[in-house]
């Protein structure tokens, strides 16, 4: 039951300190999924990401709200079910709320569910009555004839009750007016309370429906959306669906921007030659630090600018907590939950945002789990390399372009599943050796919201696209330099770029590669875009990352130097299974605040894959 305990006490001495403080603080309270986030948004004019599904936001997020008198400092804070602490997120909630100053507790409730939601405000009213109840997504509420007497819950809760739609900015001059007006009320009685008879009560007296059935659409959607026969298929469908429209859509950009970056460094070229500059400078700039940068952002930019809209699209549609809901029974037998599975997802798109992701996980233990198995979910960085192999080794001679691409994208879909299973393999083991106790998981299945799909592109492409981007490029200027370096300095007639992939034969080939590989992967570690370009340098004897026209230019220059399927099979499984890129091994070190933990972020997947590409190789040279 909702028990919660009243201080009249607590209240006196901070009804003090209200008087006293001038921070004029707003703490932003509210269930997962009420468009809490949006609101904040709205409020302080600032672009926070919102996402539709429970425990997005996972840290206090400060905004700047000035009214007509005053300016407040207004905090974001996780979206909870209840103040008593369970979860990460409550915990964090229930210190701000009992340990600051604040001046209004604004509390954003559902108006399609408020039963649940009256249970937060009833539990926060016992310890705390400087609130302001924000009606929300009565837009919603609206078309499922779900009619709410805004004056007699405002009388039966003895708070303040403003009606919003924070996503149309409707009620939001009125939710302003009352800040602006708010006074501290008296002191009422100490009282403990049963909350949720007590929210049932105040529902069944203001609430009326239209219709009993208003939830009936969603019910048979969900039906077959999370059903144990189609919830998967379908999960996997949609995503190799998102992976073919990448593939293809990726594709002329790229080239685009690839001729583009051309164009720029002969321009660059005549103008650093005009003005008589050091040739070894021109040569490390151009062709060490632009190389890189313009490989990586013709390469990388196109599919994520594709990729992430697209996911952020499933986000606020609402169909990520039905993948959650599918895979939680598979990742539960793990020794993880659900929620691992929209890590995973985020993954997809890039491992960094996928390790930040991994702050909605309740428990040390799982979230550790989710952060050092993220690396196997293949980012878009990777994807150039699967597809370009797989449509090389794998779909040539395959029927026309779009038989190959719709081959390449089941191929594709398929490295991603095997990857889910090395995924879930790594964490059971880990669930084994990693001490902490596991978390239960309870998820909020969210109603289905028509996606605003212009301002989720500019979003998307805002808060992870360049965000992503703008990391990889400053991460890729010194490996443009190293690489450079490498290939310039001689010992004896032979660069210290050949010396090295001579040193790394040996392990190379006893895994079904060789030495170039293994060296490419090493230094493309800043950015996983460079890999096949530093390959070709060095079969090349190039001193500068070197381009291919064309796949089948690239499948001769493979071929020539003793590429086999084999090899290719090798490459794919090494691409899926190696050590995070430089700015993903920086996040983990950011979230965890663990060297151990970094270190071995980069150790498990690295002899995962060396041990897989053993196996897998040699058990194939028996048979072909």
């Amino acid at each position: 039951m909702g028990l919660t305990r009243n201080s009249k006490k607590f209240k006196n001495r901070n009804k003090e300190n209200y008087t006293k403080d001038d921070k004029n603080i707003i703490a932003l309270l509210g269930n997962p999924n009420v468009g809490k986030t949006t609101l904040f948004n709205t409020l302080t004019g600032l672009h926070n990401h919102t996402g539709n599904w429970p425990g997005k936001t996972v840290s206090n997020s400060e905004g700047i709200l000035k009214t007509s008198n005053k300016t407040y400092n207004l905090i974001d804070l996780p979206g909870i079910y209840s103040l008593n602490p369970y979860s990460e997120e409550e915990i964090i909630a229930k210190e701000f709320i009992e340990q600051r100053d604040i001046d209004i507790i604004l509390i954003v409730v559902d108006a399609t569910s408020l039963e649940r939601n009256l249970n937060l405000v009833l539990e926060t009213k016992n310890i705390k009555n400087n609130i302001i109840v924000c009606l929300n997504l009565l837009d919603e509420a609206k078309k499922k004839s779900i009619n709410i007497d805004i004056n007699l819950l405002e009388k039966s809760l003895g708070l303040p009750v403003i009606g919003t739609v924070a996503r149309n900015k409707k009620g939001i001059k009125e939710l302003i007016n009352k800040i602006e007006t708010f006074e501290f009320p008296d002191e009422n009685e100490e009282f403990l309370i049963d909350t949720e008879s007590k929210a049932k009560e105040i529902y069944n007296k203001v609430v009326k429906l239209d219709d009993e059935n208003y939830n009936k659409k969603t019910i048979k959607i969900d039906k077959i959306l999370t059903s144990r026969v189609y919830g998967i298929p379908i999960m996997l469908l949609t995503l190799g669906i998102i992976l073919w429209i990448t593939i293809i859509g990726a594709n002329y950009p790229s080239e685009t921007l690839s001729k583009l970056f051309s164009f720029i460094y002969d321009k660059l070229l005549t103008l650093c030659v005009n003005m008589h500059l050091n040739k070894t400078f021109i040569d490390l700039f151009l062709n060490g630090i632009y190389k890189v940068i313009a490989w990586v952002i013709s390469v990388m930019l196109p599919p994520m600018a594709i990729f992430f809209p697209m996911f952020t699209l499933l986000e606020d549609l609402g169909y990520l907590p039905r993948i959650s809901f599918n895979t939680d029974r598979i990742f539960k037998k793990c020794g993880s939950n659900g929620r691992q599975s929209l890590t995973m997802c985020m993954g997809y798109g890039c491992n960094a945002c996928g390790v930040i992701g991994c702050r909605i996980i309740n428990t040390t233990k799982e979230k550790i789990i989710a952060i050092l198995t993220n690396v196997f979910s293949p980012c878009n960085g990777r994807f150039p390399s699967l597809i370009a192999i797989t449509s090389i080794f794998l779909v040539s001679g395959i029927g026309n372009k779009f038989v190959k691409s719709i081959t390449s994208a089941l191929i594709l879909l398929g490295l991603i599943v095997f990857s889910f299973l090395i995924t879930l393999l790594i964490s059971k083991i880990l669930s084994k050796v990693i001490s902490g106790e596991d978390a239960s998981f309870t998820l909020e299945l969210p109603p289905y919201r028509k996606p605003k799909i212009i301002d989720t592109i500019i979003r998307s492409i805002l808060d992870r696209t360049i965000f992503v981007l703008g990391r990889a490029i400053a991460i890729s200027v010194p490996a443009g330099i190293i690489i450079w370096l490498l290939a310039n300095i001689n010992i004896g007639d032979v660069s210290v770029l050949s010396h090295l992939e001579n040193i790394l034969a040996p392990i190379g080939n006893f895994m079904g590669l060789d030495g170039a590989i293994l060296l490419a992967f090493l230094l493309g570690m800043p950015a996983n875009e460079i890999v096949i370009p530093i390959m070709l340098m060095i079969y090349l004897q190039t001193t500068t990352l070197t381009d291919y026209s064309s796949l089948e230019q690239l499948r001769e220059i493979l071929v020539k130097n003793n590429w086999t399927i084999i090899t290719a099979i090798s490459f794919l499984i090494f691409t899926i299974c190696h050590f995070p890129c430089g700015t993903t091994i920086l996040t983990i070190k950011k979230e965890t605040g663990s060297i151990k933990w970094t270190i071995l972020s980069i150790v498990i997947p690295t002899v995962t894959g060396i041990v897989l590409c053993v196996i897998i190789s040699n058990l194939l040279r028996l048979f072909i």
